[in-house]
């Protein structure tokens, strides 16, 4: 327990004094430090935590949460509580891929095929109006950036050449036909508006040549976050099917995120650290101007563990208020990153997150209230590991000789 004299003692060592000097110059330096540390750990921990939730929801408002393989028939769905826990929906499909070919140009589609009743269940088609409609017929949605790149508009007709062959009376030839343009999708990837399209599966499967016994089952989840008990159900109501998730098919992207940010934690630690090292300066300072008090206070009966208290208080009240303050700063900060970000944009007149490289018209940022937690106990435990030892040498003083040269 701390009592009121070494409290009083403490704040009274932490006022600021003109005969201190010095020691006030370190004190300063190290609460600013310490509160820079911290503030900068946050902001970049939100930034990262952001970026990773923008492209967790890109990624998976494209694609499927769960995709079941078909090897072999792939047998019904079972309907049972833990089922209507996780799934949101879920859509019969098949992939293939084609030859767009379109005056003096070709080039390389992923095509999705789906039920034109169930196409309006993918997430990335929830705003758009009737698109069930649009793939009745010989019709097909391809990307908008697609469409700007090959001057397409609604109501044109592109041929689509199959790898698959087709017999004719001159031998083997690719499959080709015509399919009309019914509609435009964007899903703010670039890369996937450029090179997938959707069609009917019926004609997805004509196309290709494929059979119904090759369908795959893709599962949207109520919350695509949580994957891991979701793969576990299926795998074990599919034992026979080959089951993977969108984790699955980024785990590079996410490991090379994940590996990132804990070395940016390390890294930025670091800033902690040394200003927590300032502390040990200021208080071995502390203790030099302190050596008449503390010897007259051990003469008065004061014990050595008060003493230490007294100094480890000093130490610790500045530590704990820089982590405060910084935390108080890297939330602000974080709150208001994009705004921030528009104004030292407009005033230096410098792109500081370009849109064409990150895909992201604005910075994204999110708070994590357990990084919060981590990074301020993380600090706080710096504080009291470097205000131990000079508090300990100051109870080691001996009053005698510190009172025979005053």
């Amino acid at each position: 327990m701390i009592s009121k004299l070494e409290n009083k003692i403490a704040f009274r060592y932490l006022k600021t004094r003109k005969k201190d000097g010095f020691l006030n110059v370190v004190s300063i330096f190290s609460f600013i430090g310490i509160s820079l540390g911290v503030a900068v750990l946050i902001i970049v921990m939100s930034v990262m935590n952001g970026f990773r939730a923008e492209l967790i929801n890109k990624i998976v408002g494209f694609n499927s949460h769960v995709v079941i393989n078909s090897y072999g028939k792939i047998s019904g769905l079972k309907f049972n509580r833990e089922f209507d826990k996780l799934v949101h929906s879920y859509v019969e499909t098949n992939y293939g891929e084609a030859v767009l070919i379109k005056d003096n140009f070709t080039k390389g589609l992923s095509i999705r095929g789906y039920k034109p009743e169930e196409i309006k269940n993918l997430p990335i088609f929830k705003n758009g109006k009737n698109i069930d409609n649009k793939l009745l017929g010989k019709t097909i949605v391809i990307g908008k950036e697609l469409s700007f790149d090959l001057n397409l508009k609604i109501g044109d007709k592109i041929l689509l050449m199959s790898p698959s062959g087709e017999d004719t009376i001159i031998g083997n030839l690719p499959k080709q036909e015509i399919f009309e343009i019914s509609s435009f999708y964007e899903s703010g990837l670039i890369d996937f508006d450029r090179s997938v399209a959707f069609m009917s599966i019926n004609n997805l499967e004509n196309l290709l040549n494929l059979d119904e016994d090759q369908r795959n089952l893709e599962i949207y989840l109520i919350n695509p976050t949580e994957i891991t008990n979701a793969k576990i159900f299926f795998t074990k109501n599919f034992p026979e099917n080959l089951v993977y998730t969108w984790a699955d098919l980024n785990k590079p992207l996410f490991s090379a995120l994940k590996v990132e940010r804990n070395v940016m934690f390390i890294i930025l630690s670091l800033i902690i650290i040394v200003a927590t090292f300032n502390i040990i300066s200021g208080l071995t300072i502390l203790v030099k101007n302190k050596t008449k008090e503390i010897a007259i206070l051990k003469s008065i009966g004061v014990l050595n563990k008060s003493i230490i208290k007294i100094f480890f208080l000093v130490g610790f009240y500045i530590g704990l208020t820089a982590t405060f303050f910084g935390v108080f700063i890297g939330v602000i900060f974080s709150l208001y990153i994009e705004n921030i970000r528009s104004f030292l944009s407009e005033i230096f007149d410098i792109s500081l997150f370009p849109e064409e490289i990150y895909f992201l018209s604005k910075m994204p940022a999110e708070l994590n209230i357990n990084s919060i937690i981590l990074i301020s106990c993380c600090s706080i435990f710096a504080t009291i590991i470097f205000s131990i030892f000079p508090a300990i040498k100051a109870s080691k003083l001996d009053p005698i000789k510190s009172l025979k040269y005053e």
